[in-house]
């Protein structure tokens, strides 16, 4: 299912999730011509290795510790492709705004680094001896859609599904974003259980963020509410 549009309303311009979603396609345009070095070196260097940051928990190599915690952050804004890009920035397009509504502008932005970073967490429990560098905004997208799920789950979302036949259908934010979150976690699941260690999707990345965008969504404060209206 591809989410298209969603009908839940907002009531303020989303100016970090603008900001969000030009910095990752700028770096992807950097990135994609060879500046400042070429596309597999950048990911080399500054793409998420989980080796490195449990480095940080077996002998002295801080400095490869170091490295890794800054690569959390690096590799948030980093993609693989143009569709992996294209995927990420329309979901962050269709469900960022509202959040940012909810939370105002600074703790949106800073629910979105939190997410992000659990997502590469749970990453990297789970893959702790990883040396295949990750780089993509999904982490952090998935707790966009986590808080979703909790704050607007009536909300219809215009979905394109192709079944047979290629339809579009309204459906509640919950069945969308719920079928999504359990093919990730089952896939997760599959991928775990295969013990595959080689490039793909980070499936326990999304669940990971998912999972503290519900948790984040109600720890963090909602900001005081104005609303449009007419005077007559």
């Amino acid at each position: 299912m591809i989410p298209i549009r969603d009908d839940a309303p907002r009531y303020s311009t989303p100016y970090v999730n603008y900001f969000l979603l030009a910095l990752n396609v700028v770096v992807f345009l950097a990135m994609w011509i060879g500046v400042p070095a070429p596309q597999e070196q950048v990911v080399s260097v500054f793409g998420f290795r989980p080796v490195r940051l449990t480095a940080l928990f077996v002998g002295h190599q801080s400095a490869v510790g170091i490295a890794g915690i800054v690569t959390i952050f690096t590799s948030m804004f980093m993609h693989a492709g143009w569709m992996h890009l294209i995927g990420n920035m329309w979901v962050l397009y269709i469900f960022g705004d509202n959040i940012e509504d909810y939370l105002g502008h600074f703790s949106y932005l800073l629910f979105y680094l939190v997410s992000g970073v659990a997502g590469t967490l749970l990453h990297t429990l789970l893959n702790p001896t990883s040396a295949v560098p990750s780089v993509g905004a999904s982490g952090a997208i998935a707790g966009v859609m986590g808080a979703f799920f909790i704050l607007f789950p009536s909300a219809r979302v215009l979905t394109l599904v192709p079944f047979l036949f290629v339809f579009f259908i309204w459906l509640p934010a919950w069945v969308v974003l719920g079928y999504w979150i359990v093919t990730q976690f089952l896939s997760g699941a599959a991928t775990s259980i295969a013990n595959q260690t080689g490039g793909g999707i980070a499936f326990w990345a999304h669940v990971g963020g998912f999972a503290a965008g519900i948790a984040l969504i109600k720890l963090f404060p909602a900001k005081r509410r104005r609303f449009r209206y007419d005077a007559w």
